[in-house]
């Protein structure tokens, strides 16, 4: 939280941010449709291209998992080919009951060791305990995603409350644990207002690219928590043209001009 000195997994983030002079997270979604050659070799190459401007790299297990066990080794691969500066975050969107919780927790940060781990807090705060007694890793916690979808449920109010101040209030709850936790915040339904009124923990946010998120949006000012903004096919997959490392350069750019 803001009123302390970061920990483990925000404090690595916060090093890399300051080092890269970037807020990229670069997300690393491999679509065999769309790449030439072999799977391993493209996100190695991506790796090398736009190591220069990731702050992070988010792999989505969904699409490794589409590839059956040859995915999982692909993961694995890239996974111990990231610069050991650099976080990884993993995007799972896990949810459970917490003793499958803690098979997610034990395979995800004690076999994999990755940094971070998207989670879907919709089963209560026992089912993200098991993701918090890690002390050097960290959780994003889904507050309002950024698929048209999040309107059915997390942008709707419960008891009178908004689901996200609910979800806000599991983050805090969750800063007396040695892990850290933050939010995912979707850039494609975000307000002028939206940033500034949100609790000083780490953001990843995606819904900028592709997904065309409005990044004049960002209100960054003030905040002490490291923020990652997430693109994945617009620097994945460029338009006929343009280059892996050219799109990564001009999205890093991008969102530091939107969030000054």
């Amino acid at each position: 939280m803001s009123g302390s000195e970061p920990k483990g997994f925000e404090a690595k983030l916060s090093a890399r941010i300051d080092k890269a002079g970037s807020h990229l997270c670069v997300g690393l979604d491999p679509r065999p449709n769309r790449i030439r050659g072999d799977v391993t070799d493209f996100l190695m190459r991506v790796v090398e291209e736009t190591a220069d401007y990731a702050a992070a790299y988010k792999p989505n297990i969904a699409y490794f998992e589409s590839m059956g066990p040859t995915g999982y080794a692909i993961l694995e691969k890239l996974i111990s080919e990231i610069p050991d500066d650099i976080p990884m975050i993993l995007d799972a969107k896990r949810s459970d009951i917490p003793e499958t919780q803690k098979a997610y927790a034990h395979a995800y940060f004690d076999l994999w060791n990755v940094d971070a781990v998207t989670i879907n807090p919709l089963l209560g705060r026992d089912s993200i305990e098991p993701f918090l007694n890690y002390r050097d890793k960290g959780i994003y916690l889904l507050g309002m995603t950024s698929n048209s979808g999040a309107q059915d449920i997390m942008m709707r109010s419960l008891d009178g409350r908004p689901f996200l101040n609910i979800i806000q209030e599991m983050c805090e709850w969750a800063g007396g644990y040695p892990g850290t936790a933050g939010l995912v915040i979707g850039l494609s339904h975000a307000s002028d207002n939206l940033f500034k009124n949100l609790i000083d923990v780490p953001l990843l946010i995606p819904g900028f690219g592709a997904q065309q998120g409005h990044i004049g949006h960002l209100r960054m000012t003030g905040r002490k928590s490291p923020w990652l903004i997430n693109v994945s096919r617009s620097i994945l997959y460029p338009e006929q043209g343009s280059g892996i490392r050219e799109q990564a350069e001009l999205h890093a750019e991008a969102i530091r001009q939107a969030g000054e």
